[in-house]
């Protein structure tokens, strides 16, 4: 692995290996997951024909207003819109925490605060206690126990299948690199490259990763189960902007998850763009999007203020695949996983 600072292990760091295999553990701020994918699965959804759908049977997105607290302060201060690096720095650092904290221990010390509050009556404090209370139950049920966030076995199945021997993979908008280390597990010996504009990203989110966390993938050598680590793939991070890459047509693999629905109609052909340039013939875009539908409108709700520092649309599968068609691309496959659509396409 190269790129990023050396994450520190943990006292049961490499514990997990093939005797593990279909087990799960929940553990203090996120659950391991090595059952097979037979549960919890991509969904593929109806046929379309993306050639002939029209805006008008389908709507356009969901966009989500209800904006962070911190980026409405911003902004009153500075008489201006908060600039979209700065939002993404705020989102980065504020979404992180979530998965940096114990949710159990942080909804009781929530609890505890409330009835403190209660007790003085201290009603507004005692109501942004109640409220932590609350994001935090939704917290743990949504990530550590539902892993809807990760979502190992939904996400094993939407990349299962394709034609790919030693990859080269360009993850766009890397974040903390999931998706990249579960593709090198699910097809070893090929390369990883993550970018993200924000340091904190390499330095944090991904550097910061655990390095126990196990990854169901293939042995190379046998074909049969193999757990992997991070520790054991070809990894590297560059920090930059996506529109300063330099790299010529040479991966087979480019993917983004929950980066597209961020640009605004007239920046979607770019964006696509991006996924086109950088892919060999033959090459496969993989992209995810957040889904429309109550459970993740009313995450971005109660979540607003840790959430929504910039523009952000939620999707149905079908306007995610009609994105992708306008922009040049083939939908091979498009489903929806927990909370994401997904789609596989190749460039027409």
């Amino acid at each position: 692995m190269t790129g990023g600072a050396s994450p520190t292990p943990s006292p049961s760091a490499r514990r997990w290996g093939e005797h593990d295999l279909g087990r799960t553990e929940i553990r203090d701020t996120y659950r391991a997951d090595l059952r097979p994918t037979t549960r919890d699965v991509f969904a593929a959804s109806r046929p379309v024909d993306f050639a002939t759908l029209d805006w008008r049977d389908i709507g356009r997105p969901h966009r989500v207003e209800n904006w962070a607290a911190a980026r409405l302060s911003w902004e009153a201060g500075n008489g201006r819109t908060l600039p979209v690096p700065d939002a993404w720095k705020m989102f980065n650092r504020s979404f992180q925490h979530l998965f940096d904290t114990d949710p159990v221990a942080a909804r009781a010390e929530a609890f505890r605060a409330a009835g403190i509050r209660l007790r003085r009556a201290e009603l507004d404090a005692a109501r942004r206690a109640i409220g932590e209370v609350a994001r935090w139950t939704v917290w743990n049920q949504a990530h550590r126990v539902g892993d809807t966030v990760w979502d190992p076995r939904a996400k094993r199945s939407l990349f299962d299948g394709l034609d790919l021997r030693r990859p080269r993979v360009l993850f766009l908008g890397a974040a903390d690199g999931y998706e990249a280390m579960l593709l090198s597990a699910m097809y070893p010996g090929g390369e990883s490259v993550l970018v993200d504009y924000d340091d904190y990203c390499r330095d944090h989110r991904f550097g910061s990763f655990p390095t126990d966390y196990p990854f169901l993938g293939v042995d190379p050598a046998t074909g049969s189960p193999r757990v992997w680590h991070r520790d054991q793939m070809d990894l590297s991070y560059l920090v930059s902007d996506i529109r300063d890459l330099d790299f010529g047509p040479e991966f087979d693999v480019v993917v983004s998850i929950g980066l597209v629905e961020h640009f605004p109609d007239e920046h979607k052909p770019e964006a696509f763009d991006w996924h086109r340039r950088f892919l060999r013939p033959g090459g496969y875009a993989i992209l995810t999007t957040p889904r429309v539908a109550l459970r993740t409108r009313m995450f971005y709700r109660l979540f607003g203020d840790l959430m929504n520092f910039s523009y952000r649309e939620l999707q149905t599968v079908e306007q995610l695949g009609l994105y992708a068609h306008e922009n040049g691309f083939e939908v091979l496959r498009h489903g929806e996983i927990k909370t994401h659509n997904g789609v596989v396409c190749r460039p027409r």
